[in-house]
C-alpha cells in the first residue's frame, strides 16, 4: 500500500455562507491523500495499474466550480465523486481550506478536513 498526496491545488471559486462571496469569490486549496494498492503500478511503470493524478485534478476541479455555502458540503462532494471514480482507493482524506476568510479579522485560512 502507498499513499499517494496530491497538496495545495489553488482555485478561485464562489464558496460561502455571505451572499457576497458567492459573488465575489476566494482563493480554495484542496489536497487529498488516497490509500492505494501501487505493487502492480511500481513492477510494471504501468499508469493503468494506479490512480491517475490528472484525472483526481480534474474531478476535484469539477466539483470546486460548484458553488457551496459550506466547506464541509464542498469537501464531502469531493470526497463522494473521486471515491466513486477511482474504486482502487482504499482510503481518502480531502482537505478544503478557504484563503483569507472573511471572519470579521485576520485569519490565514479556514480548512475542513474529511476522510473516508
Amino acid at each position: 500500500m502507498a499513499l499517494i498526496t496530491i497538496d495545495n491545488m489553488l482555485f478561485y471559486a464562489y464558496h460561502g455562507c455571505f451572499d457576497e462571496e458567492q459573488r465575489v469569490g476566494n482563493q480554495f486549496t484542496v489536497s487529498l491523500t488516497m490509500k492505494v494498492d501501487t505493487l502492480a503500478a511500481g513492477r510494471t511503470d504501468d499508469l493503468s495499474q494506479t490512480v491517475n493524478y490528472q484525472e483526481v485534478f480534474e474531478t476535484v476541479k469539477q466539483q470546486m466550480e460548484i458553488t457551496s455555502r459550506l466547506l464541509e458540503h464542498v469537501a464531502q462532494r469531493i470526497i463522494d465523486a473521486v471515491s466513486k471514480r477511482f474504486p482502487a482507493i482504499e482510503e481518502l482524506t480531502v482537505s478544503v481550506s478557504k484563503i483569507n476568510p472573511p471572519l470579521g479579522g485576520q485569519v490565514e485560512k479556514v480548512t475542513v478536513k474529511i476522510s473516508r
